[in-house]
């Protein structure tokens, strides 16, 4: 990979751009509450050549919302599973909408 695809990759949301520490510095938490997301299996971090953790703008997002559940008292673990529960929930809304517009452009018995 060549600088200029590396570059090109920053805007992508799913690209792991950012060290464990600098993403624990950019959420304002610490290292450990990373790891114990990633424990919990709310996040999983992409790991560099060395094995080091890499964290995406993507998982950095869902970091924050573990961190806000966890701020406003709410257990680690349990904010880990709100969180998938919520995305869990928030996926079959969609797709219930898509089989709705598709019902409705295809009506039984048409």
């Amino acid at each position: 990979m060549t600088a200029d695809d590396s570059f090109g990759r920053l805007d992508d949301d799913d690209y792991p751009a950012y060290t464990m520490g600098r993403a624990a510095e950019i959420l304002g938490t610490t290292q450990g509450f990373l790891r114990a997301i990633g424990e919990a299996r709310l996040i999983t971090p992409l790991r560099s050549g060395g094995g080091h953790r890499r964290y995406s703008r993507y998982q950095l997002r869902i970091a924050a919302r573990a961190r806000e559940l966890v701020d406003q008292g709410t257990p680690i673990e349990a904010a880990c599973r709100i969180i998938i529960l919520e995305d869990q929930l928030e996926e079959a809304q969609r797709i219930n909408a898509e089989h709705r517009r598709t019902a409705s452009r295809h009506p039984a018995g048409t």
